[in-house]
């Protein structure tokens, strides 16, 4: 009998993050997220406005529409738009789906919102497939203390999209 390939439990729980990364109405970077609990999806989310407003691909974000006003990693304070991680917290929420103890696949690492919300909502883990760094280098010591607080760790891993 022939023994069929499969992909080990993060390379399958990141391509399906990649595959919801799909959704994305952001004009930027592209982002898609999931929760999971013993290798079981929970929840899933990609970055975009809010239920209801316009989308960011249709002129729903000023911040993401006028990105030469604002710079690089500047004026998330004024984006509405809702991030992949925030998505995958919020959505878990709604339907009354505790994400304690769970963990987090996403396209590209989260923001300080994004990790402080994540450490808040009892997330253990974040597995990160793009590297992100905030543009104000005096900030790394802080993002680095704050990964400290996940029981499982904060990390990039290594991806084989077969």
């Amino acid at each position: 009998m022939k023994s069929i390939s499969r992909p080990n439990w993060d390379n399958y729980l990141m391509n399906i993050s990649l595959a919801v990364r799909n959704r994305a109405n952001c004009v930027g970077t592209k982002v898609g997220a999931l929760i999971a609990i013993q290798e079981r999806i929970i929840s899933t989310g990609y970055n975009g406005t809010p239920i209801g407003t316009t989308n960011c691909d249709q002129g729903g974000c000023d911040r993401c529409n006028e990105r030469e006003l604002y710079g690089k990693g500047k004026g998330y304070d004024v984006c509405i738009c809702v991030h992949a991680e925030q998505n995958t917290i919020l959505t878990a929420a709604k339907f009354g789906i505790p994400v304690d103890g769970g963990t987090i696949y996403t396209t590209m690492q989260p923001c300080f919102g994004c990790l402080k919300e994540a450490l808040q909502a009892g997330i253990s883990t974040i597995k990160y497939l793009n590297s992100w760094e905030h543009p104000d280098r005096r900030l790394k010591r802080t993002y680095d203390m704050l990964q400290k607080f996940f029981p499982e760790g904060v990390f990039k891993i290594d991806f084989d999209n077969k």
